[in-house]
């Protein structure tokens, strides 16, 4: 059985760092694109960030660009959300996803949730002044 599972969320200062994990069991993520979106209080589920299954493609949200870092590591079979600088608007539930990549398309990754086949359980992040 697929599943990923979110690790790492919890409360942060403004300015303050953590590490989101994304955890994945019954498949192996180098053959999977990875997301990250999340979801605030009363909005619509936004993507984050996104990572080839190679591992050489990556994308980020503006909102995030230059403060958050995707990362992959085949032999945990784990993807890694660093989030630096964080905001209070970046308090949010952190969900990632997976999708399978096909043939010759390991290099893609993909902004949009309905891309995405695969979905965790989301990891509560609150940052608070």
């Amino acid at each position: 059985q697929l599943q990923l599972v979110e690790s790492g969320g919890g409360l942060v200062e403004p300015g303050g760092s953590l590490r989101l994990s994304c955890a994945a069991s019954g498949f192996p993520l180098e053959h999977y694109a990875i997301g990250w979106f999340r979801q605030a209080p009363g909005k619509e589920r936004e993507g984050v960030s996104c990572i080839s299954s190679s591992g050489g493609s990556t994308n980020y949200a503006d909102s995030v660009k230059g403060r958050f870092t995707i990362s992959s590591d085949n032999a945990k079979n784990t993807v890694y959300l660093q989030m630096n600088s964080l905001k209070p608007e970046d308090t949010a539930v952190y969900y990632c996803a997976a999708v399978f990549s096909l043939p010759g398309r390991d290099y893609v990754c993909y902004d949009a949730e309905h891309e995405y086949d695969y979905w965790g359980q989301g990891t509560q992040v609150t940052v608070f002044s």
